[in-house]
């Protein structure tokens, strides 16, 4: 089947938009990032397609500034992709493209769709979305107290500090321990409000390494994943797509160093699996067991724990999957 290839250089006002023909990009126009906007382009794009054709539409993530479109888009029956910035600028590099423009980069967005075919994009179902919503607010008010607290602790320090400013950080502390009191009554509430995630996140409350403080982001990543794969993506690929996976890096016989993991995707997520981790080793179970025999056989406690980390994810998703709770017979030989 035929594909009109789209690409989309999003912006926080207007959107420029550019379609592969044949053999070269060619850029279509700049449209506002509203609803009309959108309709105008889905206008140009029934257009320019074919009857057995189906649009595939690439968009980079820019700080949320894509996500309406997307969600548009997705409405529409077009295919979205929305890949990491990092490679379609890479791919642009390597094929000898300089130029910065948004026209430029929707070209490039368009022919990077036709060469490398992206893997489709789906929005997470709603309930989810709110989920992830709400713990991104969560992390946010609860930096701003550790900031908060900070600048408190600085100031006991000071040999002439004014009362009024110490008076306005203690009533921030105290603003911002309320505000993150009632997100978190939001997060119980919206569980209760859908009790499939909640026997979710218990059933992932079985996994070694996986406690109240990492057990929900886990559970929103393993949705994005589930989403992004139609359910059949592997562990390995889940590894790879969380920038867990080792990386060698050997040359002829001369230049050989140490594996490292590739620190892609969701850096927060791998901080809070290795957290997991280094408590999870300390308790009577199957993620101990594994964290021994490794430095058992002569790795270093850090790599050991690394491991650890990706043992983790491999068994919460195949809980996620199997939707049964954690049983070391079955799911200890998955790598």
């Amino acid at each position: 089947m035929k594909k009109l290839c789209v690409g989309v250089d999003v912006g926080e006002k207007e959107l420029a938009v550019a379609y592969w023909d044949q053999d070269e990009p060619v850029f279509i126009g700049t449209y506002i990032n509203t609803h009309d906007g959108y309709q105008a382009i889905r206008r140009e794009i029934e257009e320019l397609l074919e009857a057995d054709a189906f649009v595939h539409l690439v968009m980079e993530p820019t700080g949320g500034y894509e996500q309406p479109f997307a969600h548009f888009a997705v409405q529409q029956g077009w295919r979205v992709s929305l890949p990491n910035p990092l490679r379609p600028k890479q791919w642009a590099k390597a094929m000898g493209k300089r130029a910065k423009t948004d026209p430029q980069d929707a070209r490039n967005l368009s022919h990077y769709a036709f060469a490398q075919d992206p893997l489709p994009w789906k929005p997470l179902p709603a309930e989810v979305q709110q989920l992830g919503h709400l713990l991104n607010r969560q992390d946010d008010l609860l930096g701003m107290l550790q900031q908060e607290k900070n600048r408190a602790h600085s100031a006991e320090y000071m040999v002439n500090p004014h009362q009024a400013v110490s008076k306005d950080m203690a009533e921030s502390i105290s603003t911002l321990e309320q505000r993150i009191g009632v997100i978190q009554e939001a997060i119980k509430e919206h569980l209760k409000a859908n009790p499939h995630l909640c026997k979710q996140k218990k059933l992932l409350l079985t996994v070694s390494g996986i406690g109240e403080r990492n057990v929900l982001y886990i559970l929103v990543a393993l949705h994005g994943w589930g989403i992004l794969t139609e359910g059949k993506g592997s562990a390995k690929g889940l590894v790879a797509y969380l920038g867990l996976d080792p990386v060698p890096y050997q040359s002829g016989s001369s230049i050989h160093r140490k594996a490292r993991i590739s620190r892609q995707g969701n850096r927060p997520l791998r901080s809070r699996l290795y957290v997991g981790a280094l408590g999870g080793v300390g308790g009577n179970n199957p993620l101990r067991a594994f964290y021994q025999r490794l430095v058992g056989r002569g790795k270093p406690k850090k790599l050991a724990l690394v491991a650890a980390a990706r043992k983790i994810l491999v068994w919460a998703w195949a809980v996620f999957r199997s939707n049964t709770p954690f049983d070391a017979t079955r799911f200890n030989h998955i790598h």
